[in-house]
């Protein structure tokens, strides 16, 4: 099965959920903008941030300036990266600016105070974040300046970290000129709010911990992991590419819960011992 075609096959699975998903991220993000971001002047990057600096020196529609900022940007896609990089993100594309007007009617019979801009800015994080996860969990893009993003990726050889923070960083830099630059500390804090819990929505939490020991005594941690924590263990050879010299590595995954004891007990058993810890999002298979 070739590259492409086990990618549609990907892309065709549990389509209703994956489309249900989008939906409902779409309707969460649109609904945080309004109620959150909008009217407390929080420009945390994105197109929405634009359309946030945009509408307070002209009398636009945010939803309208979005909708053709998007449209705009969907085509240079096609033309710069093309149909395959641009079509999961015509549907966010379109259908955001949408739900932005949607919920605009909703935030009208809904108004906080502005007495801790704080709290406004990590309640919008969250549930902007959230929404965004869902979207990009369900294989779609919310489009807009993500789009900017890939062709930074592409043409200027950065990082995806980087070309996020060179577009964002500016369009939050442009909103503390406007607004101030107290009101661009907020929109960090919802900048990161959005970063961190789109990452666990889409990953998920992690429930597990993935090691890697390299350990003279593998044979002593090994039967620790598998007699006194009840895990079982791989057993990898590996070569030293500085020093040339064999080892054995150990792989096993345990519950988070049993970090601590897997941790201590390596520690005890071989203090020279080297090992590496890393979140594992999803264990599959095995026994």
């Amino acid at each position: 099965m070739d590259q492409v075609r086990i990618l549609k096959e990907v892309m065709k699975k549990h389509r209703f959920t994956r489309y249900s998903q989008l939906l409902l991220g779409l309707f969460i993000s649109a609904l945080a903008f309004n109620l959150f971001l909008l009217p407390f002047d929080i420009v945390s990057g994105g197109v929405n941030g634009i359309s946030i600096i945009i509408t307070n020196f002209v009398r636009i529609n945010p939803a309208s300036f979005i909708m053709v900022a998007s449209i705009v940007l969907l085509i240079i896609s096609y033309f710069v990266l093309g149909w395959e990089a641009t079509k999961n993100s015509i549907l966010g594309s379109i259908l955001f600016p949408l739900f932005v007007q949607l919920t605009s009617y909703i935030a009208g019979f809904i108004h906080f105070s502005t007495n801790d801009i704080l709290l406004i800015s990590i309640i919008g994080g969250v549930m902007y974040g959230f929404g965004a996860g869902l979207v990009y969990k369900a294989g779609f893009t919310t489009g807009g300046t993500d789009i900017i993003i890939q062709i930074l990726k592409k043409y200027a050889k950065i990082s995806f970290g980087n070309a996020i923070l060179a577009i964002d960083g500016s369009i939050v830099l442009a909103g503390a000129f406007v607004f101030g630059f107290t009101r661009a500390m907020y929109g960090i804090v919802v900048l990161y709010l959005v970063s961190l819990l789109t990452d666990k929505v889409v990953m998920g939490i992690s429930n597990s911990k993935a090691f890697y020991i390299i350990t003279n005594k593998y044979d002593l941690i090994s039967d620790f992991i598998i007699e006194e924590l009840g895990h079982s263990v791989t057993v990898i050879d590996a070569v030293g590419a500085y020093s040339n010299t064999k080892n054995k590595v150990l792989f096993t995954v345990i519950p988070t819960r049993e970090y601590f004891k897997l941790k201590e007990g390596i520690e005890l058993i071989d203090s020279g011992a080297f090992f590496t810890v890393v979140d594992a999002y999803e264990v599959m298979g095995g026994e």
